[in-house]
C-alpha cells in the first residue's frame, strides 16, 4: 500500500469512527468499536485494544484479538513506557525492545498511543503487528488524531 493510499484508508477509517461514536457518550462502548473499526481494517495486525489506567497500572481493557497480558506495570514493556513517558512508541521490532512484554509470541511490531483526559494519562491504545517495521509517522498522526477526538466525544465517568 502506498502512502497516499495508507493516509486516504485512514481518512475512511475516521469518519467511520465518527459515525460510530455520534450521539454515543459512553467510553467504554466507544473504545470498544474503535478497537474492532481498527482490527478489522487495518492491514497485518493481529491485536487492536485499549489499557486503562486503574490503580496506578493498565489494566486490559476493549480489544480485539487473542487474549491478553491483563495488567502492565508504569514503566514495563511498551504500553507501559508510553504512559511512563506520556508519549506514543512506535516499535519496528518488539524483540528488540528490552522489556518487551510478549502476550502474543507472533507479534513482530508494536505501536501505542497515551490517551490523555484532563491532562492525565488515563491508558493507552495498543496495536501490534505480526510483520516488523508495519508502523509509521502517518499510523501515528491518525491515531492519536482518533484517539483524542474519541476521548474528546466520550464522557469519561471514571476518571
Amino acid at each position: 500500500m502506498s502512502l497516499k493510499q495508507k493516509s486516504e484508508n485512514y481518512e475512511d477509517l475516521y469518519d467511520s469512527m465518527q459515525a460510530l461514536i455520534e450521539g454515543e457518550s459512553d467510553w467504554l462502548a466507544n473504545m470498544a468499536n474503535l478497537s474492532a473499526l481498527l482490527y478489522h481494517n487495518l492491514e497485518n495486525v493481529n491485536w487492536v485494544g485499549f489499557y486503562l489506567m486503574k490503580d496506578g497500572e493498565l489494566v486490559l481493557g476493549p480489544f480485539q484479538g487473542k487474549p491478553a497480558c491483563i495488567r502492565i506495570e508504569v514503566g514495563l514493556g511498551v504500553c507501559g513506557s508510553a504512559v511512563k513517558d506520556k508519549r506514543t512508541y512506535i516499535v519496528g521490532d518488539v524483540h528488540q525492545f528490552e522489556g518487551h512484554i510478549a502476550c502474543d509470541q507472533y507479534s513482530r511490531s508494536e505501536i501505542v498511543v497515551p490517551l490523555f483526559y484532563q491532562k492525565q494519562i488515563i491508558g493507552v491504545l495498543d496495536i501490534d503487528s505480526p510483520l516488523t517495521n508495519n508502523f509509521d509517522q502517518i499510523d501515528k498522526k491518525y491515531l492519536e488524531k482518533m484517539v483524542n477526538d474519541l476521548i474528546k466525544n466520550s464522557m469519561i465517568k471514571s476518571y
